[in-house]
């Protein structure tokens, strides 16, 4: 009997980034933009910037079910983009705020699975 490695390959987890552009004109449309970010919190992500997302995820059946999820949550109207990046290519991300560079990002030491 073999045992599987616990090991989360750089190539498999993945990173899962959703970016939008919702309008905020009205009342109603405030209301859904907040509702719309409340949900992305619920589900595990963590705001990079105002209408920047990232979360944490172990492979691609696990990326589907974050698309199929936003999906079934989407306000009527505006623009949403869902994009996946590997562990790896997260980790070489640039980043710069206040005119000054930030350091590599540290991801989690485990994946927390529900």
């Amino acid at each position: 009997m073999t045992l599987r490695s616990t090991h989360l390959s750089g190539y498999r987890i993945m990173w899962v980034l959703v970016i939008f552009d919702l309008p905020t004109d009205t009342k109603p449309q405030r209301k859904a933009a907040t509702d719309f970010r409340s949900f992305l919190l619920y589900d595990g992500f963590e705001r990079s910037q105002l209408s920047v997302y990232a979360r944490f995820v172990n492979g691609k059946e696990a990326f589907q079910t974050r698309i199929n999820g936003i999906e079934r949550d989407l306000p009527t109207k505006g623009d949403i983009q869902i994009r996946n990046f590997t562990d790896l290519q997260y980790r070489d991300v640039v980043h710069f705020s206040d005119q000054g560079r930030r350091g590599a990002r540290k991801n989690p030491d485990q994946l927390l699975l529900f």
